[in-house]
């Protein structure tokens, strides 16, 4: 994968927090700054930092409501009107699945309300034949992927 232990750390650290200089991951990697900045391009360059984004408080946005929408469709593969849930600001991430079902949604809305017109946009797609909701009670964690780090003196 061409990812060393530092390149590792220097993932996680940002996984963490996004927002972190240079200055602090040098020192939390026992690099120079301008180091941990040319990793940090060279990571950006071959792909394995995709984008910085901010993430944003459900609640403090008027979002509280968080769902999980397995959606069952006809035959198999993303065509465009179903492809198209996309561009509905409520749905966060969108996962084609083995299994019961074809499709796991991630959805945030305003409320019970919010989510029942939600799901009668995804039941209008052509190509839907059902839905099944979860609401969530609780998170208890919510992260991207973490890089796992060997331990010291070995290399990824």
């Amino acid at each position: 994968m061409g990812l060393d232990r530092t390149d590792r750390m220097i993932l996680r650290l940002l996984a963490e927090r996004a927002d972190r200089p240079y200055a602090e991951l040098a020192a939390l990697v026992h690099l120079s700054p301008p180091a941990v900045h040319e990793r940090v391009k060279r990571l950006r360059r071959e792909g394995f930092i995709q984008g910085i984004v901010a993430r944003l408080d459900g609640d403090r946005i008027g979002c509280p409501l968080l769902a999980f929408v397995h959606v069952t469709t006809e035959g198999w593969g993303m065509t465009e009107s179903i492809l198209a849930l996309r561009n509905l600001a409520d749905v966060e991430e969108i996962h084609t699945a083995a299994g019961d079902t074809s499709l796991i949604l991630k959805t945030r809305c305003s409320g019970p309300a919010g989510l029942e017109r939600l799901l009668t946009r995804i039941q209008a797609v052509k190509g839907v034949r059902a839905t099944h909701s979860y609401v969530v009670l609780g998170t208890y964690l919510e992260r991207g992927p973490m890089p796992e780090i060997p331990d010291a003196g070995t290399d990824a």
